[in-house]
Order: structure tokens, then sequence, then C-alpha cells
């Protein structure tokens, strides 16, 4: 079979069988999941081409369970994902709230260059490593970026750095 004649039968499989395929997969998962394992469903069919047999709903309806049964355990693994990031996620920084309101108003790249010196503890070189930049950079943009988060922290009434903070970020009162 050349590759016309595979298109011409394989077009005649997708125009027999799509609609069908469809509705079966809508009365099991959501609409937008129907559609995305109908597209791997078909892409299946056309790698499969040569398995296909003369009457192929019933083998494509196998592929779309299988296709359908793959995106559900996709799903649960992305759900078991986010919860353990979510046990994992960092409380907020020492300060609290005073110095996630500075950090929120720095540029997303310096709080985020911030972000993995402070949080992640990475080194300038392994800073430099993360964003694709010279160590000489990520220096300079490090020193910078703090001295931006000082200023912020001093604009809402906290001194920069660390002096007058007790435990737990709350401001020492002397």
């Amino acid at each position: 079979m050349d590759d016309q004649d595979r298109r011409e039968r394989f077009d005649a499989v997708v125009r027999e069988c799509v609609e069908p395929l469809r509705r079966f997969l809508v009365r099991r998962t959501d609409a937008a999941t129907a559609d995305d394992v109908l597209g791997d469903t078909l892409l299946v069919a056309w790698r499969r081409f040569e398995d296909l047999p003369e009457q192929p709903l019933p083998y494509l309806y196998g592929v779309a369970r299988n296709c359908l049964a793959n995106a559900e355990r996709a799903v649960r693994r992305r759900d078991r994902l986010t919860a353990r990031l979510a046990e994992q996620r960092p409380g907020p920084p020492p300060g609290g709230g005073a110095v996630a309101e500075a950090m929120d108003r720095l540029k997303p790249e310096d709080a985020e260059l911030l972000r993995l010196w402070a949080w992640e503890q990475l080194t300038p070189p392994e800073v430099a490593t993360v964003l694709g930049i010279s160590v000489n950079a990520a220096s300079i943009r490090l020193t910078r970026a703090r001295q931006k988060l000082r200023e912020e922290l001093r604009k809402i009434g906290l001194p920069g750095g660390h002096e007058g903070l007790g435990e737990g970020g709350s401001r020492v009162r002397r």
C-alpha cells in the first residue's frame, strides 16, 4: 500500500469512527480530556495502521480505553506531586509578611535571584548556572537585588538586613 492509499484509507477510518469514539470518551470523562484522548487514539491508529482490522471501531475503542487510562494515571501522578510539593512549600521567609511584601515590590527577576540565593541557599556560581548567566553577572545582580530589598524593607518601616528582627522574624522592641 503506497502513502496515498494509506492516507485515503486512514481518512475513511477517521470519518467512520471519530464521532462514535468521541461519544465513547465523553461518556467516560470531561470534554477536554475526551478531545485529548481522541487525538492520542488517532495517533496510535496512524502509527499502527497495519494492525487495524477490517472493522476498526472495536479495536479503536480498546485503544481509546488504554489512552484514557494513561491520561487518568497522568492526572493522578500530577495531583500526588502537587500535594507533595504543597507539603514541602516553605513557610513565609523570616520577617513574615513584611519581607513577602518587600519581595513583591521587586522586579520578578530580582525576587527570583534572591529566592535562589536565600531560600534555596545557592551560591552565586550556582545561581549563575540556574539563570544561564556568568558568575560575575550573578554576583553583581545579587548585590543590587539585596540593596533593592533593603530599600523596600526600609520603605515599609523595617530595618534593612537582620538588625531589629527577633526569632521568627518579629520586630524586637527596644
